[in-house]
């Protein structure tokens, strides 16, 4: 049996997605329906937004274990890890991939808390008096 695997990562999330071809577009996450495991539509959308930018949803079964960061971090790794497994199956669809911004990895991270402050930029409550 043929598949495609890719790493997608944002923030702190990891996800390993395998996609296989000749499927029914069903999209399983951690064992569960993606709609069960990322609660909000939203991120939902932007997890699948390259199958559907390419027009191949219901071609392919999706498998994915995502660990580490919150669901909107996930949401992201999986939409790089899909985006990357597509150009594995099909190297034509880089350039529409890329185009759309789906190949790059968000490089923001959550910046470090600094010493004599409450956060990494809030400082502690000033009183004059």
């Amino acid at each position: 049996m043929e598949f495609y695997d890719a790493t997608g990562r944002r923030k702190e999330a990891v996800a390993r997605v395998r996609l296989i071809p000749d499927g029914t577009g069903k999209v399983i996450v951690n064992n569960r329906p993606i709609r069960d495991y990322l609660t909000r539509d939203d991120l939902v959308i932007h997890a699948l937004q390259p199958l559907e930018l390419v027009n191949l949803k219901d071609k392919f079964d999706v498998k994915v274990k995502a660990k580490g960061g919150g669901l909107s971090g996930q949401a992201g790794a999986i939409r790089l890890g899909i985006a990357r497994a597509l150009v594995l199956y099909n190297p034509e669809l880089r350039p529409i991939l890329k185009k759309a911004g789906m190949l790059t990895r968000d490089p923001r991270m959550v910046e470090r808390k600094k010493y004599g402050r409450r956060k990494a930029r809030r400082s502690f409550q000033f009183s004059k008096r």
